[in-house]
C-alpha cells in the first residue's frame, strides 16, 4: 500500500535562494531513492518561506528506509542553518473510500 508523506519546512526569508539550491539537490536524491513514486514541491502562496513536499512511496518499508537514510549517511547537513523552525512530517495512506 502506498504511503504519502508531507514534509513542511519553514525557511529563514534571507535563506530562500540557498534553500532552493539545497532542496534541488536533495529532491534529485529523493526522487531516485528506491520506492519513491513521486515528490511534489509546494511553496505557500501567502508565506513563500514555507515549503511543503508531498512524497509518495511504494510502501511503508520504502518510506522507513528513506527516513533511515536521511537520519544517517544521507543527512542533509547544510539544511539546518537555513530553517526558521523545526520541520514537520506527517504520513498516511490514501483512503479510496472518500
Amino acid at each position: 500500500m502506498e504511503v504519502i508523506a508531507v514534509l513542511e519546512l519553514t525557511f529563514k526569508p534571507e535563506s530562500l535562494d540557498t534553500a532552493r539550491e539545497v532542496m534541488t539537490r536533495v529532491l534529485k536524491e529523493t526522487r531516485g531513492f528506491p520506492g519513491c513514486v513521486d515528490v511534489k514541491s509546494i511553496i505557500d502562496v501567502k508565506e513563500p518561506n514555507i515549503w511543503r513536499f508531498v512524497e509518495t512511496w511504494e510502501s511503508a518499508a520504502h518510506d522507513a528506509a528513506y527516513r533511515e537514510f536521511r537520519g544517517g549517511e544521507g543527512a542533509i547537513t547544510d539544511l539546518g542553518p537555513l530553517l526558521a523552525g523545526r520541520p514537520s512530517l506527517a504520513t498516511g495512506t490514501v483512503d479510496s473510500l472518500m
